[in-house]
């Protein structure tokens, strides 16, 4: 597109088209995934963060209200806010979806809160955490490079069988409906799932941060 510019001497006419063009694909392809996701039954997630599924409203506000997001403004973060706790009613609805949770020991060493924001939030991963519909586990640091250290992947499942995975990064998402991009992003989540620590170890390792960051 520059060299297009360039070429027609068209300025950057045709660079910031491009830019819009991609913008509107990302929220389309999340508008499609965010329809699958209020349906599926089955729900395999891996955040280098704390996912917007189990963060809580004050956390949730810290990180929305940070130094990328304040620009937008107060009303556009609280809009934000109220989304992301609209979504966590997936988690509660009947029929309940079998979820797994993926979580990087980076969430966990650079908390986005801090005082008792991030102890509210430790508590309330806990609590999920043995919730019966869902499992968490850390991907502890010793587990060494992996493929998603950049962004976040899920995989869903519907009732019919049908899936997606659907994978997020440095501002981009990409929805995979193809086989094949599914069967290797599901590849690449069972080893992260081998490395990971195990759900009563994941637990036991929330409580020692709980302690950790106690009164």
């Amino acid at each position: 597109m520059e060299d297009l510019d360039g070429y027609y001497g068209t300025g950057d006419l045709l660079v910031s088209h491009w830019r819009v063009a991609r913008l509107d694909a990302f929220k389309d392809q999340y508008r499609e995934f965010m329809g699958l996701e209020a349906t599926a039954r089955v729900m395999w997630k891996f955040s280098p963060g704390i996912p917007g599924l189990l963060q809580t409203e004050d956390f949730a506000r810290d990180v929305l209200s940070g130094a990328l997001a304040t620009a937008a403004g107060d009303e556009s973060v609280e809009e934000q806010v109220a989304a992301r706790l609209g979504r966590q009613y997936l988690l509660r609805q009947k029929p309940q979806p079998e979820v797994r949770v993926i979580v990087d020991e980076f969430a966990f060493r650079r908390p986005a809160a801090q005082g008792e924001t991030w102890q509210d939030q430790l508590r309330h991963l806990e609590a999920a955490a043995l919730w019966p519909n869902v499992t968490l586990q850390v991907l502890p640091f010793s587990a060494g490079a992996h493929h998603h250290m950049s962004g976040s992947l899920t995989l869903l499942w519907q009732r019919d069988g049908s899936a997606v995975a659907y994978t997020e990064g440095n501002s981009k998402g990409w929805l995979f409906e193809d086989p094949d991009e599914i069967l290797r992003e599901r590849l690449s989540y069972d080893r992260l799932r081998d490395l990971a620590l195990s759900p009563p170890d994941s637990l036991a390792f929330i409580r020692d941060l709980l302690e950790e960051h106690g009164p």
